[in-house]
């Protein structure tokens, strides 16, 4: 099992940059995908970014491709999101997830979660 414990979330205007964290317990960190999503008030929860568990493979959400980059440290049982160029249309509770296997995108496919943390970027 992985427990997800996810921080750095806050407020932030329109233009600015924000890192999220994603702290994992458990010995086989290095043998799961990681991910972050989102999920917006009345929205369905949506894929953000994916890192496979070498690190080597990276995806993103069209939405957020070159303002967005996730990043693991598998020593530390981290994951990270910076995220610059915010806009308020990414304002959401951002959750890290984890999935056994091949990298997905749906959040269906991930097997453990974060409690989430707030991200509000101002206009």
């Amino acid at each position: 099992q992985v427990q997800l414990v996810e921080s750095g979330g806050g407020l932030v205007q329109a233009g600015g940059s924000l890192r999220l964290s994603c702290g994992a317990s458990g010995r086989t960190f290095s043998r799961y995908n990681m991910g972050w999503l989102r999920q917006a008030p009345g929205n369905e929860r949506e894929f953000v970014a994916a890192i496979s568990s070498s690190g080597s493979t990276t995806y993103y959400a069209d939405s957020v491709k070159g303002r967005f980059t996730i990043s693991r440290d598998n020593a530390k049982n981290m994951v990270y999101l910076q995220m610059s160029s915010l806009k308020p249309e990414d304002t959401a509770v951002y959750y890290c997830a984890a999935n056994w296997g091949a990298v997905v995108t749906k959040s269906s496919r991930y097997d453990y979660w974060g409690q989430g943390t707030q991200v509000t970027v101002s206009s």
